[in-house]
This record gives structure tokens, sequence and C-alpha cells, in this order.
């Protein structure tokens, strides 16, 4: 019965994703349209990575919850 609290976990990670996503995207937006654009680019990549990471967390616990 570890499903519960593994599912439990995945939900808490999936959270955490979240916001971490959008404050790379806050912070991305913020460089966006300057000279620093660079540094937008950068981060777009890193929130298509945690974006990854969300979907990865999201069909572990899918198969979780199928148990």
């Amino acid at each position: 019965m570890a499903a519960s609290p593994d599912f439990a976990e995945l939900s808490s990670l999936r959270a955490q994703l979240d916001d971490l996503t959008a404050r790379v995207v806050a912070v991305g937006d913020r460089y966006r349209d300057t000279d620093d654009s660079a540094i937008a680019a950068e981060l777009d990549q890193a929130e298509r990575t945690l974006l990854s990471a969300t979907r990865a967390l999201d069909r572990a616990a899918s198969m979780l919850d199928h148990d």
C-alpha cells in the first residue's frame, strides 16, 4: 500500500514544479526584448525542461492511481 503516500509525494512535487516553472517564466519575461534576451532563451529552455518533468510526474502518478 505504498501507492497512497507515493501519490501524495508526487502531487507535492508537481505543485513545487508548477511554482518553479512560474518563477522561471517570470524571470525570463523580465529579460525578453532586452539586450539580454539570450537569458530569456535559456530560461525558456529551463521552462520546457520543467514542463517535461511535470508531465513525467503526472504519468507516474497516473500509473500509481491505476494500481
